[in-house]
């Protein structure tokens, strides 16, 4: 299941201002990072197998570059635990 380009602009917009990556104590937004839209990818393509495991295997798919892109790790790395509850909860709404 994939949304359509309205509801995949919506998700993104949504990720974008709530939810963070946290570095050394800093709360680095999606949209600031430019790491919404990927997400919102990732989870889209992953609706159809519920919130809870779109939401995990998203974060385990989007790969964020650290040191000028010399090495890469795994969004769930970064996001907090409180962060992974608040996507699982924004991808319910897109997973009826």
């Amino acid at each position: 299941m994939t949304l359509d380009t309205a509801d995949l602009r919506a998700l993104t917009s949504t990720l974008a201002d709530r939810l963070y990556i946290q570095v050394a104590g800093w709360h680095l937004y999606l949209g600031d990072a430019g790491l919404a839209e990927a997400l919102a990818i990732e989870c889209s393509a992953l609706l159809d197998q519920g919130a809870v495991v779109a939401a995990r295997q998203a974060l385990e798919a989007v790969q964020v570059p650290i040191g000028g892109g010399s090495a890469r790790l795994p969004m769930a790395r970064l996001l907090p635990s409180s962060q992974l509850s608040d996507l699982e909860e924004i991808l319910e709404g897109h997973c009826r």
